[in-house]
């Protein structure tokens, strides 16, 4: 081989070992500089579901499950079935409350801020508590010794649109003054009574705050005096004959009776009746007066 020759395949083996190695190595470097980076997609973060358990671990009654009673969004119906957990440890809690006089249970329903609520109560945490009441009650133990309440809880997170024992419990003793606060609250009530308002040939019903706050005291004192009754009385203006307003008051009495029932007063403890006309509040010259008058109003016996 001539030295020309042996000069040209060395600057060809040159320019091909030059070229590979740019292919494998520069050439990527070219690429990578050239593309944008990619972000790194994160999967949501779903929170946990919050759930509470039916457990009462003080006061002298020891019994705990996670299961609870449920309820939906906004609603203070207890979903069924409870399950048989629950059942049995209602079955030990009467079977302690007989054994133990004295002891009260406190039931606390949760509720958030975002719900709506459609009972008669302040806030639906109450009426979850009241519906949890009315359970043992069914179960039993006396209303007597059921203390509901209703505690703000934004924390509650629910699993598949269902919240997960949205409630507590706790046992106490009844307190040395409890007959003076139910007198008390006897004088509030009658003092202060429920009226709810109507319209001309209306039977309907929409409470304000401070109508809940009372139906609430009214549920309150039923449930712990034996042989106590709410007098639900319907009136009405002087519009028409008096005999067809006797029945207009009478179905406002009814209707308001069926509403309280719905909100777990029994009906043994409502006495509906109506006054039609006879008891103006105000004068029936003027609509104002009118309005005033058709009512029905509330007490207690």
């Amino acid at each position: 081989m001539t030295k020309k020759s042996t000069n040209l395949l060395g600057i060809i083996i040159i320019i091909l070992a030059g070229t590979y190695f740019y292919i494998t190595c520069c050439s990527e470097c070219g690429m990578a500089s050239n593309e944008k980076p990619q972000k790194e997609v994160m999967a949501p973060v779903v929170p946990e579901a919050t759930s509470y358990p039916f457990a009462f671990n003080s006061g002298g009654y020891d019994y705990s499950t996670n299961d609870n009673f449920n309820f939906n969004p906004s609603s203070a119906d207890i979903l069924m079935p409870v399950s048989q957990n629950v059942e049995n440890g209602i079955d030990g809690l009467k079977s302690f409350l007989t054994n133990n006089a004295g002891k009260v249970v406190n039931i606390t329903g949760f509720y958030k801020s975002d719900e709506e609520n459609d009972s008669a109560f302040p806030n639906l945490g109450l009426a979850r508590a009241n519906a949890v009441k009315n359970y043992f009650v069914s179960k039993g133990i006396p209303s007597s010794v059921l203390n509901p309440v209703g505690v703000l809880n934004d924390d509650l997170i629910p699993k598949d649109n269902i919240y997960l024992g949205p409630l507590e419990y706790g046992l106490g003793d009844r307190s040395e003054d409890a007959d003076a606060k139910l007198k008390e609250l006897y004088d509030r009530i009658n003092n202060d009574p429920l009226v709810l308002q109507f319209n001309t040939a209306e039977a309907s019903i929409n409470m304000t705050a401070a109508q809940r706050q009372k139906f609430a005291d009214i549920s309150s004192y039923l449930d712990k005096v034996d042989g106590s009754m709410a007098n639900v009385v319907g009136h009405s203006d002087n519009t028409g004959q008096r005999a067809a307003n006797i029945v207009l008051g009478q179905q406002r009495a009814d209707f308001a009776k069926s509403y309280l029932m719905r909100n777990g007063i029994p009906e043994s403890k409502i006495n509906a009746t109506s006054k039609g006309p006879d008891e103006p509040i105000a004068s029936n010259a003027t609509e104002e007066g009118k309005a005033q008058n058709r009512r029905t109003v509330i007490t207690l016996n």
